[in-house]
């Protein structure tokens, strides 16, 4: 399973780099709107950090406009993957711009049917908000175990990227449901790391150490 970090600031991913588990990044407008700088410049940045798919979202709500977007975001580098909202003019895009060679992430994902769209579409990766289902009383695990089957049964490639992931048990469910990737705040991803047993280990052999070479 790959881990993303789901940041737009730059120093956070600086942060995690060097724990060797980060494999990319997604950002969307709102988390890019947090730095306070430009798409542009935060995209181009973190593709210096992190060797690894980065995604990028277009603002346009026509077909057209999202195709002249992902173009332009596609030439900044060859990470860089375009995110596109699953719309109608959305999926129609993925469809152009997927054929161009260019990688796409169909995001707010919220169904099973919504997912074969994408796929058929050719994109790369499809995100199911699973956080916000919950939220709502549905059933985040259910949706991927779902998308999961409906991709293996007819053997397509698009990667499912678990988002909106709220907590380290998300993290767990999602790799035993077969997500491809866990998209997470930095938060959740120092979680991952925490358990009270461990920390009470490393205090007990911390302090043997300490007797032992008094």
């Amino acid at each position: 399973m790959e881990f993303f970090l789901d940041t737009g600031i730059v120093e956070e991913i600086r942060g995690a780099a060097p724990w060797g588990i980060v494999d990319g990044v997604t950002t969307n407008p709102s988390l890019i709107a947090k730095s306070g700088r430009s798409q542009k410049d935060v995209i181009t940045e973190i593709c210096t950090i992190i060797d690894g798919p980065i995604s990028a979202e277009v603002i346009s709500t026509d077909q057209e406009g999202m195709i002249n977007e992902a173009k332009e975001l596609a030439t900044l580098h060859d990470n860089v993957v375009v995110k596109l909202p699953l719309t109608e003019a959305g999926i129609g895009a993925c469809k152009v711009i997927s054929g161009m060679g260019i990688r796409t992430n169909v995001t707010l994902c919220f169904s099973p049917n919504q997912a074969l769209l994408a796929a058929k579409a050719g994109a790369t990766y499809i995100s199911p908000f699973i956080g916000r289902l919950d939220d709502i009383g549905h059933s985040g695990v259910h949706l991927i175990e779902e998308i999961r089957a409906i991709y293996d049964n007819f053997g397509y490639p698009t990667k499912i990227l678990a988002a909106s992931i709220r907590h380290a048990d998300h993290v767990r469910l999602m790799a035993l449901a077969g997500a491809d990737v866990a998209t997470m705040p930095i938060k959740v991803m120092k979680s991952l790391f925490q358990h009270p047993l461990t920390d009470k280990g490393l205090s007990s052999f911390l302090a043997d150490h300490e007797k032992a070479n008094s």
